[in-house]
């Protein structure tokens, strides 16, 4: 089964048919407009956005990673970026999607969307069914937003942030209160225990090789799990309770001190070793977190 590595909603568009040139951050979408065909089976992909489809009138399912949900009439459910992620359509006669960037939400919802909705990193979503009187206040609020949406005003996106506002409100009020991202972190987090175990491989393979030709920043890590940056450092700050840098810091510290304790390396070349552009950075980082130069370290340890 092929996969679409960081699908954005442009390439969702141009996907469906809906060719476009310039880059979009938000859109909501008639589900039976753009699956006509039923039953319909999605690819798999790696979606660059967040998607919210509410389903007055269908059924399927939709698959996250290795977790499958089935869903329904009646029901709400979210995707967030960087998981794969499939779905098939049983039945579809009414039922949107709204596809959104955190680009889109940061600057027109809230510039900290974790802090503010900490349930969007939610990596577990199963769909929520909901009553016939909360269904209709959800269902008004796309409505709202459709609308909005095929307006042209120069306050449009600032209208469709706010409107997109309540709506996270809601969902939050409904099913997400209580949400508690390090809980996520510590259990079950499949981003958490995968960017732990690349952190763990990287570092080795540093530890094994004469040579370093990477530089193990936010930016690398993020590229190998298929995430945007911003992304990854929101979801490991949030389940962990310290940023990517903060890890990457923590290991190449211990690296440092088994090359400065078990090798005969010189601080230079550890120093290259380890990726920094110039020896005196690695001096600095080293003095920064230990008190000690490199070399201080090493004379203070073999006594």
């Amino acid at each position: 089964m092929e996969v679409v590595l960081r699908h954005c909603i442009s390439d969702l568009y141009n996907t469906l048919g809906l060719q476009v040139e310039e880059e979009i951050d938000f859109s909501i979408l008639s589900v039976p407009h753009i699956h006509p065909e039923i039953p319909f089976k999605s690819p798999v992909l790696r979606a660059d956005y967040f998607s919210f489809i509410l389903t007055k009138e269908g059924s399927g399912f939709y698959c996250l990673d290795d977790h499958k949900f089935p869903f329904d009439s009646g029901t709400i459910y979210f995707t967030n970026p960087g998981h794969l992620k499939s779905y098939e359509l049983h039945e579809s006669s009414d039922a949107f999607i709204i596809a959104l960037s955190e680009k889109f939400l940061r600057e027109n919802v809230h510039p900290e969307i974790y802090g503010e909705f900490p349930f969007l990193l939610a990596e577990i979503v199963p769909p929520k069914k909901l009553s016939q009187e909360d269904f209709e206040e959800f269902e008004a609020l796309y409505d709202q937003i459709l609308k909005e949406f095929h307006k042209e005003s120069e306050y449009k996106d600032k209208i469709l942030g706010n409107l997109f506002t309540v709506l996270l409100l809601k969902i939050k009020e409904r099913f997400w209160s209580s949400y508690d991202p390090i809980k996520e972190g510590n259990r079950d987090s499949q981003i958490v225990k995968s960017f732990k175990r690349l952190l763990e491989t990287e570092y080795k393979k540093l530890l094994r090789s004469d040579q370093n030709d990477v530089k193990l920043q936010v930016r690398y890590f993020a590229q190998k799990m298929n995430l945007h940056p911003n992304y990854l450092n929101s979801v490991i700050k949030s389940k962990t309770g310290r940023t990517v840098n903060d890890w990457i810091s923590k290991r190449t510290l211990s690296v440092a001190k088994t090359l400065l304790m078990n090798t005969s390396h010189s601080s230079k070349e550890i120093a290259y070793k380890l990726g920094f552009s110039e020896p005196t950075h690695f001096s600095r980082f080293f003095k920064k977190q230990t008190k000690l130069s490199p070399s201080s370290f090493r004379k203070f340890k073999k006594v």
